[in-house]
C-alpha cells in the first residue's frame, strides 16, 4: 500500500506516517517546515522530522510547498497513492490575521492543488481531510451557556453531547483563518460530492499529543505543558480562563481515518474530538498539568478574548460512531499531559 501524507512533520501527519510505516505501506510525506516560517524557531518540526527518519522503515520525505501545484500534481503522478492524509495548514487564527493572503494560499489553494491532484492522476485513492472546528466560526457561542466554578458549560441536556455537524458554518464571524478553512472543507466536500471521489472531512477540536510542536499561537495543551516545565509565564485570553476544549489524542486522530479509509463515504463530514469525558477548561487543564507535572504555572488573566475563539466546544462525534461503531475515543485527557510531560523532560516540548 502507498500512503502520501501532507503536513508530515506534524502532529497528526507524523503519527500518521508511523502509523502506516508500522503496517509496512510505502508513506510518501510532504513537509517544508513551514511552521518555522509561521511561528519561528519554537514552532519548527525539523526535530520531528529527523525522529521520523530515524524510526520509519519505508518512509520517505519530501520538501514541498503544498501551494507548488505542478510539483503537487508530480508526486501524486509518480507515486499514485491509495490513501491521501490530508494535514498541511496554517493552523492558527491569530496568526492568519497577520498573513490573510499566506494562510488562504495554503489552507484553500493548497487543499484544491491536492485534491485536483488525487482527481487526475489517483482517483481511486481515499482522501481524509483534516478540518477544524473553527468553520462553524462563533455560532457555537449561540448554544445556551451556564457559568460554572472553573468552566462554562451547555445550560440545556439537548447539548450535552457538544455541537454537532448541522450547526451552521455561514453567517458568523470567523477568523481569517476560520475562513480559509471553511473554504478547504467545502472544497474537499465537493470534490467527493460533485466528483465521487472517496473524500471525507474530519473537523477537530483541540488535536494533541507527544508530537505537537506548541506554541503560544496554537496547539495550547502543549503549550501549557511547555511553560510548566520551563517556567515560563502564561496568558489566559479571555472568558477568566474558563472557556472549554476536548482534547483528542492524535492516535486516536489516525484510529478514526483509518476506519474511514477502510469503508469511505464520499464527501461526509464528521466532527473528530475528545467529546465530554476528555473536556477542560483552561483553568482545569493547569491545575491538571501543576498536579502530574510538580510544577507551577504561573499566569495572568486578559479580559480581551480571540477574535472566533469558542467559549464552550465539545465536538459530539456520535455521528461518526454511528457510522464506525468501533472507534471511540481511547486515550483519557490524564494520559494525553501525562505523555507530553514525559516528552517534554526528554527534551522534545
Amino acid at each position: 500500500m502507498k500512503v502520501l501524507v501532507t503536513g508530515s512533520s506534524g502532529l497528526i501527519g507524523s503519527t500518521a506516517v508511523r502509523h502506516w510505516d508500522s503496517l509496512g505501506a510505502d508513506v510518501v510525506g510532504v513537509d517544508n517546515d513551514m511552521r518555522r516560517v509561521f511561528f519561528g524557531e519554537q514552532g519548527s518540526t525539523r526535530w520531528n522530522l529527523e525522529l521520523l527518519r530515524s524510526q520509519t522503515k519505508r518512509f520517505e520525505s519530501h520538501s514541498i510547498d503544498i501551494r507548488d501545484r505542478e510539483a503537487i500534481f508530480e508526486l501524486i503522478r509518480k507515486h499514485r497513492p491509495e490513501l491521501v492524509i490530508h494535514c498541511a495548514a496554517q493552523p492558527s487564527h491569530d496568526k492568519a490575521r497577520e498573513i490573510p493572503l499566506l494562510d488562504f494560499e495554503v489552507n484553500a489553494v493548497g487543499t484544491l492543488n491536492l485534491l485536483e491532484g488525487v482527481r487526475q492522476h489517483a482517483e481511486d485513492a481515499v482522501v481524509c481531510h483534516m478540518s477544524t472546528n473553527k468553520v462553524y466560526g462563533e455560532a457555537p457561542n449561540e448554544v445556551p451557556l451556564v457559568e460554572q466554578q472553573t468552566r462554562f458549560d451547555y445550560a440545556r441536556q439537548d447539548d450535552y453531547h457538544g455541537i454537532d455537524e448541522t450547526c451552521r458554518i455561514d453567517r458568523t464571524l470567523h477568523s481569517i483563518f476560520g475562513a480559509s478553512k471553511t473554504a478547504g472543507d467545502v472544497m474537499a466536500q465537493e470534490y467527493g460530492k460533485y466528483y465521487g471521489l472517496k473524500v471525507g472531512v474530519f473537523r477537530g477540536g483541540c488535536l494533541t499529543g507527544r508530537a505537537h510542536s506548541g506554541v503560544e499561537l496554537h496547539g495550547f495543551l502543549s503549550y501549557l505543558v511547555h511553560v510548566a516545565i520551563h517556567r515560563k509565564p502564561y496568558t489566559i485570553y479571555g472568558y477568566k480562563g474558563k472557556q472549554v476544549r476536548d482534547q483528542i489524542d492524535s492516535m486516536d486522530v489516525i484510529r478514526a481515518l483509518e476506519a474511514f479509509a477502510d469503508k469511505p463515504r464520499p464527501g461526509e463530514v464528521y466532527n473528530l474530538g475528545g467529546g465530554r469525558s476528555n473536556s477542560a477548561s483552561v483553568l482545569e487543564c493547569i491545575d491538571l498539568i501543576e498536579k502530574l507535572s510538580g510544577h507551577r504555572i504561573e499566569y495572568c488573566v486578559s479580559d480581551k478574548n480571540r477574535i472566533g475563539d469558542h467559549i464552550c466546544y465539545i465536538s459530539d462525534t456520535r455521528k461518526f460512531q454511528r457510522d464506525y461503531p468501533h472507534w471511540s475515543v481511547k486515550i483519557t485527557l490524564e494520559e494525553i499531559v501525562s505523555g507530553m510531560i514525559q516528552s517534554a523532560h526528554r527534551g522534545n516540548g
